[in-house]
């Protein structure tokens, strides 16, 4: 068997585990082991994160310090009638990929040392932070990312040295008013009613249309017990992006504003936390050159796509907000995936998976740039 078929057959094998196996975020504990045996049968030295799933390997020698992140958790959702651990996200090709470049770099001579960084939690959007107090950074001047990215954005057989994520923050909120019977709704305070004024602000804040925005409800609940009751709680979720974090703030500063408006309107006890913030991408322009050359070297010119911007969203870009000296990027890897990320019926061709470990092992060898 050729070292090229090898590869494949192991790295194909690596996807399938992990695809089998999905783990929601903070519950990554198989999945660290199943890595963790992986590198042991490969004879790479590694820790663990500790008190929580994920884990640090590292090869070569050196001064300098250049990693590479895979994120390891599943989403939870409904497959065909059935809530389950599913790896819609593509985190199990993530992992399979960093773990393919780690095999075609752990023999070869190294002039620095190259970190792999397993991270949990990066659906809830904080595994990062919890690795980087960690120490996955420690010592790391240029940190690279890498996923697999929708069909519309790219192809199998394109590869884009940078994607430049969107920020979010995902919010929480709950209604407390007045249930009351159907026949009398004058002696309650609907919360449906309320929900709907909600919707109505959201949809009547206007920032500039040259930055891409939005905010919306995505989670909405409420029950009176009865359908002759009309119900005075409710709980609701939002998702709201922007493409840069100052619009973002923006947006969440005119939402803060519409809440408070809309409890004043109604008379009615209206709370909300934000839940998680994730920042906009800050993309070096170093790291991604590093990235572009690579994609050059290891597959031709053919492959290398432009840099891609997208309302998504990624944890990734909070090691830049917490070390920024860091140069990083994340590369964007095509693989006809369909019919979008997050889709429970995702699928992608697993030949990108090869293409992506080829990209990342030369990325990694190569002396890191810093200018």
């Amino acid at each position: 068997m050729t070292s090229a078929a090898k590869l494949e057959e192991t790295m194909y094998q690596w996807f399938e585990h992990f695809h089998n196996y999905p783990e929601v975020s903070w519950k990554e504990f198989e999945t660290t082991k199943k890595i963790a045996s992986i590198l042991d049968d490969l004879n790479v030295s590694y820790r663990l994160l500790g008190d929580v799933p994920g884990l640090l390997a590292e090869i070569g020698t050196g001064d300098e310090i250049v990693a590479v992140r895979a994120d390891i958790d599943a989403l939870w959702q409904e497959v065909d009638g059935k809530w389950q651990a599913n790896h819609s996200c593509g985190h199990d090709a993530n992992i399979t990929m960093v773990l393919g470049a780690l095999l075609l770099l752990k023999d070869r001579p190294l002039q620095h040392r190259v970190r792999f960084i397993f991270q949990p939690a990066e659906e809830v959007g904080n595994g990062a932070c919890a690795a980087f107090e960690r120490g996955a950074v420690d010592g790391v001047s240029h940190l690279f990312g890498v996923h697999l990215r929708p069909i519309e954005e790219l192809p199998l057989g394109k590869v884009s040295p940078a994607i430049h994520h969107g920020a979010a923050y995902f919010l929480d909120g709950t209604i407390h008013g007045t249930d009351a019977h159907g026949a009398r709704p004058h002696q309650g305070k609907n919360a449906i009613d309320v929900i709907m004024a909600i919707q109505l602000m959201l949809n009547s804040i206007h920032l500039s249309p040259f930055e891409p925005h939005s905010a919306k409800l995505t989670k909405i609940i409420a029950d009176g017990g009865s359908t002759n009751i009309i119900p005075g709680s409710a709980s609701f979720s939002m998702d709201i992006r922007a493409q840069h974090n100052d619009q973002l703030e923006l947006l969440r500063s005119r939402i803060e504003s519409g809440l408070k408006s809309v409890q004043q309107q109604f008379d009615i006890e209206l709370k909300w936390k934000w839940l998680d913030f994730t920042p906009g991408a800050e993309v070096s322009p170093v790291a991604a050159n590093m990235a572009k050359n690579a994609i050059l070297e290891s597959l031709g010119e053919q492959f290398l796509a432009d840099e891609i911007t997208t309302p998504g969203s990624d944890d990734f870009h909070f090691y830049t907000v917490k070390k920024p000296e860091l140069k990083a990027t994340m590369i964007g890897i095509g693989a006809n995936l369909v019919p979008g990320l997050h889709h429970p019926k995702m699928t992608f061709e697993r030949s990108a998976l090869i293409d992506a470990s080829k990209v990342l092992a030369c990325l990694l060898e190569k002396k890191p740039e810093h200018k």
